[in-house]
C-alpha cells in the first residue's frame, strides 16, 4: 500500500468551536480500508520548542503555570507558529520572550505529532546555542520563571518524572542526542 493509500478521504468538515489555539470539529472521511467514519480533531498550527544551552553542560528550564496540568511544570521554552511563520523563528522569538536569551545559533533536532489521535499539532524542536542574555517579554496569561540546570540533572528529571511534559522530554532528548554526536 503506498503512503498516499495510507490516508484518509475527506468528505466533509463540521466546525464546532474555533479559538486563539485552533478549531475543534469532526470531520467525516472515507478511511484507506474504505470504511466511512466521523472523527474529532482539533486543528493546530504548529508549534516550536528550543533547549537553551548556556554551554555544553547546562541548559535554561522554564517553571510555568498551566492550568490543564493542574499546576507549575518544568518545560522548554515553546509556543504556537504565527500565520506563516516559520519554525525557527517561532523558536528564536519563543526563547527571547520567555527567557530573555537571544540565541547565536540554531539547530533543529526533529518534530513531533503532540497527540495524533485527536490534533495535528506539530511541534519543530530546536536546540540553542551561544546565548546572549536579554529582557524577557511575556504574555499577560504566562506564570513563567527561569532557571539554570545541568543537562544530566535535567535528564535525570525526565528519569524520575519531575519533568513530565512530552515536547520538553523530546526535545531534551534529541538535543541531547545531538551533542553526544558531536
Amino acid at each position: 500500500m503506498s503512503e498516499a493509500d495510507e490516508r484518509a478521504r475527506l468528505i466533509g468538515r463540521r466546525v464546532l468551536w474555533e479559538g486563539s489555539v485552533g478549531s475543534f470539529g469532526l470531520d467525516t472521511v472515507v478511511l484507506p480500508g474504505g470504511q466511512e467514519a466521523e472523527l474529532a480533531i482539533l486543528k493546530h498550527s504548529g508549534a516550536a520548542a528550543v533547549v537553551p544551552f548556556l554551554d555544553r553542560d547546562h541548559v535554561v528550564l522554564l517553571r510555568q503555570f498551566r492550568h490543564a496540568a493542574g499546576g507549575t511544570i518544568w518545560e522548554v521554552p515553546a509556543g504556537k507558529l504565527d500565520a506563516g511563520e516559520d519554525p525557527a523563528a517561532c523558536a528564536a522569538r519563543e526563547l527571547a520572550e520567555e527567557t530573555g536569551y537571544r540565541a547565536g545559533r540554531l539547530e533543529r533536532t526533529g518534530a513531533i505529532f503532540t497527540t495524533p489521535g485527536f490534533t495535528d499539532e506539530r511541534i519543530h524542536l530546536f536546540a540553542a546555542f551561544d546565548l546572549t542574555p536579554g529582557a524577557t517579554a511575556h504574555e499577560h496569561h504566562e506564570v513563567i520563571s527561569s532557571q539554570v540546570v545541568p543537562l544530566a540533572r535535567a535528564l535525570s528529571m525526565i528519569d524520575s518524572g519531575e519533568i513530565s511534559d512530552g515536547k520538553t522530554i523530546a526535545a531534551l532528548f534529541l538535543a541531547w542526542r545531538r551533542l553526544a554526536a558531536a
